[in-house]
């Protein structure tokens, strides 16, 4: 009766966490807005701080934005368009760990050894699943981006050789187009509204879009204000160029899904039947344990020649355009 009700409990809390994330990542609120709005509405923005945050938030996002791997989650937050703070998705990535090692324990076995391993089962699952997610979502978001690209140089061109001004252009770009390249662009007017110089806030609209193609675009933007020249027939040129390049990237990776999903399956296949083995079959499983020498050589051989095999296959997918 009473490992049922911790078993509830613990479900609940998975419920939980599971709306909050949701709830959070599905938020009007980014970093970018939320900093930019202490100059757009100080009082405004004070007061929701004053509601939304906490001491210990404050302490945690502190201590984590201080770190050099703090700002690199950073960054890759925002390129995920994730609506966390790091010190908020370290707390996730705890809680969601503890949680999944508590659940993994109370069902893992009845011996010691047994419900450890669980345990620690549970635990890297909590770690690595948020991770996978955080990339998933930067890949999606990039793609998308790219995508989106040859649209927006086609719009551009049009308001420049309409009359208008880059910044204006920009402006046209955050209004009429989808996410995500209109909130990247609207975060840029922003920026240049504050006094932030044209070519400072393309950088930082290339460190959160890490694009090659992009790269492009913001090299020629700046090349042509340093000497001049007519933008508009450059950013067309770049725009032919981009949708050939989208063309082929769509093409080959056609032509290497085949290998780019053989090489995923075949490597998720054996950590997913060692888990379901080691949930079915402990005793059968535990024989990995009982020696620990030969049984971690086992394993660890095991997982490192899955990872040079995972390696390999998605270099051979890796195609450069």
């Amino acid at each position: 009766m009473g490992l049922g009700i911790i078993l509830i409990g613990l479900i609940i809390i998975l419920v939980l966490v599971g709306v909050g994330v949701y709830v959070s990542s599905s938020s009007e609120r980014n970093i970018m807005e939320e900093r930019l709005g202490k100059y757009l509405d100080p009082e405004e923005t004070k007061n929701s701080k004053r509601e939304q945050s906490t001491l210990l938030t404050d302490w945690v996002n502190r201590r984590v934005e201080k770190s050099s791997w703090g700002d690199k989650l950073s960054r890759n937050l925002a390129r995920a368009d994730l609506k966390f703070k790091p010190g908020e998705f370290i707390a996730f990535i705890v809680i969601i760990s503890i949680t999944l090692a508590g659940f993994a324990w109370f069902i893992g076995g009845s011996n010691a050894t047994a419900q450890t391993v669980s345990a620690s089962i549970g635990f890297l699952a909590g770690i690595v699943i948020p991770i996978m997610y955080l990339r998933s979502q930067q890949g999606r978001r990039l793609t998308k981006f790219n995508n989106q690209l040859s649209d927006m140089l086609n719009l551009m061109v049009n308001g420049l050789r309409a009359g208008y001004s880059t910044m204006q252009a920009m402006e046209a770009i955050s209004k009429e187009l989808p996410p995500p390249i209109n909130e990247e662009f609207r975060r840029v007017v922003q920026e240049m509204q504050l006094g932030i110089p044209m070519d400072k806030a393309l950088e930082n609209l290339l460190r959160r879009i890490p694009s090659e193609d992009l790269d492009f675009v913001v090299t020629a933007i700046n090349v042509q204000r340093e000497v001049g020249g007519p933008l508009a027939e450059i950013l067309d040129t770049i725009a032919y160029t981009i949708r050939e390049r989208v063309r082929i990237k769509g093409e080959i990776k056609v032509m290497t899904a085949q290998v780019t999903m053989s090489g995923r399956i075949l490597s998720g296949v054996p950590f997913g039947v060692f888990i379901l083995l080691w949930f079915i079959n402990q005793e059968y499983m535990m024989e990995f344990f009982n020696d620990p020498i030969c049984g971690g050589a086992s394993i660890g051989v095991g997982v490192v020649m899955i990872a040079i095999g995972y390696f390999i296959m998605m270099k051979i997918a890796d195609i450069e355009v």
